[in-house]
């Protein structure tokens, strides 16, 4: 904990949680690409706004992103469990 005050680190809730934007942002940089390493960082981006937001957000990033058609995932999956 040390090391992280001297950098300036807030050891916030917001720093520690998936902020929507920030999902957006990853997701959008695993697009590029189309390999299943990039399909699996989606699961766990997907899982991390899953435990933070819940599953509205999870379905709002699918409709929004066509992960079902790009990545061939489920939206009805429960993804909070994905990345423990």
């Amino acid at each position: 904990m040390l090391s992280r005050l001297r950098w300036g680190i807030a050891d916030s809730q917001e720093h520690k949680q998936m902020q929507i934007n920030r999902a957006r942002e990853l997701i959008e940089q695993q697009m590029a690409f189309s390999s299943g390493y990039n399909r699996n960082a989606v699961r766990m981006i997907l899982g991390e706004v899953a435990r933070v937001h819940g599953a509205p957000a999870v379905r709002q990033l699918f409709r929004d992103f066509d992960l079902q058609q790009h990545f061939e995932l489920d939206p009805d999956e429960d993804y909070s469990g994905v990345g423990l």
